[in-house]
């Protein structure tokens, strides 16, 4: 019997990917309801083009019907998850909303599990993100009153830094231009900070496994790879992967600040976040940090190339 999965956005990085591995099973019915910026046009999924911010909408383009899991990728505020709830017509056995470790507040122990404290407000030290992680907060809570209020079962996803095909965020990118074009890798000349990270296959395998599992029902998990990355490990692994030295330049943490280099991760703090309550109640193993990388770094060369051909024909 086919699982009949809505996934609310779908046309980006983590949700794309989570797409094309759910149509890898073979009872998988997917639908993909977001504004239609970037359409999908994949065989085998159902596309539905409608604002969640509009409620007519939703419940014009979504149709009606049993749905056995809704996997929310885009709900940063309170309000997208009432909005979308308060207006999906049918019945939703399993919402899964995927939140980000972002919530929690700065830690004073490592590595950060699911019951560490949440943030209680947005955070200024962070410019234009201050009110993201809040948000995520508000989100979370909003949805634990909808599910109650609606009969739905609720699953939180927090994932930890991720990386992997698709990712338009700057983060492996960063070590991936430079060594393209052949410019040494700025890093902190103290391995002072450690993180760790989900591929967004693990991820999307992950979400997967939750869909209609009564134990994951009413929990928050952590997603995160158990191996620990810093700034060096990741210059290793790119030596390992290309075969070749990578030229760094280590600079202190006052000079890469004073030069406003945007590195990609903590320069002076670690973010490391424990996923092992997951990970043991599926046996999850995690891809090793250097094949995820490797992966990642063939698809930013085939986009690159793809690019250089299509600048050629113009």
């Amino acid at each position: 019997m086919a699982i009949r999965v809505l996934v609310i956005g779908g046309s980006y990085f983590s949700g794309r990917v989570f797409v094309e591995e759910a149509l890898k099973m073979p009872d998988a019915d997917l639908h993909v309801f977001n504004r239609g910026n970037l359409p999908l046009r994949i065989e085998g999924v159902t596309e539905h083009v409608g604002d969640r911010e509009r409620p007519g909408q939703i419940r014009d383009a979504i149709p009606d019907g049993e749905w056995d899991a809704v996997v929310d990728f885009c709900a940063y505020t309170p309000e997208h998850v009432e909005t979308l709830l308060g207006n999906l017509r049918g019945s939703v056995a399993h919402y899964l909303l995927i939140s980000t470790t972002t919530v929690y507040r700065k830690p004073l122990g490592l590595p950060v599990d699911e019951s560490a404290p949440m943030l209680a407000g947005p955070q200024p030290e962070l410019g234009e993100y201050a009110g993201y992680g809040y948000g995520k907060c508000l989100a979370e809570q909003a949805a634990r009153r909808e599910c109650k209020r609606l009969g739905i079962a609720l699953t939180v996803l927090r994932p930890a830094i991720i990386y992997g095909y698709y990712n338009y965020a700057p983060r492996e990118t960063y070590f991936f231009d430079r060594l393209r074009n052949r410019d040494p890798i700025v890093i902190p000349e103290t391995e002072a900070s450690l993180f760790n990270f989900i591929w967004v296959v693990d991820m999307a395998h992950l979400i997967w496994a939750c869909i209609g599992d009564p134990r994951v029902f009413g929990e928050a998990f952590n997603l995160a790879s158990p191996e620990l990355v810093s700034y060096g490990r990741i210059v290793e692994a790119l030596g390992r992967i290309t075969g070749k030295d990578v030229t760094t330049q280590r600079l202190s943490v006052g000079e890469i600040t004073r030069r406003k280099i945007p590195l990609p991760f903590p320069i002076d703090e670690s973010l490391v976040y424990d996923g092992a309550k997951i990970d043991r109640l599926f046996g999850f193993e995690h891809t090793p940090f250097h094949i995820g990388l490797r992966e990642a770094l063939k698809y930013y060369l085939m986009i690159k190339r793809r690019e250089a051909v299509v600048g050629e024909a113009q």
